[in-house]
């Protein structure tokens, strides 16, 4: 099982365009349904911070089939003050946690 977190900060002015991106993401993984994949995407408390959970059950990430994922990427380093730093997590345990 692969699990990834990628942080990164976006300039205040594209806050909006990114959470409505991050939304469409999430509308076609919701009509894809990609068996074992689990995403998730939080936004931290300075408002301009957005942190993404992704966990596979193998080395195929399905976001990069999904066309919202692509227009997501496509502008990414514009939007953002500091670019994404994508880090690779060892689950060490967890109680009730999804990704």
């Amino acid at each position: 099982m692969r699990r990834v977190m990628v942080r990164y900060r976006v300039k205040p002015e594209h806050v909006r365009e990114n959470e409505e991106l991050v939304r469409e993401v999430y509308a076609e993984l919701d009509r894809a349904r990609p068996d074992g994949f689990r995403y998730a995407t939080f936004k931290l408390g300075d408002g301009v911070s957005f942190v993404h959970l992704a966990t596979h059950d193998d080395e195929h990430n399905p976001l990069v089939e999904i066309a919202a994922f692509q227009r997501f990427q496509s502008g990414i380093r514009d939007r953002c003050d500091e670019p994404p730093v994508v880090t690779e997590l060892e689950e060490v345990g967890s109680f009730g946690h999804a990704v």
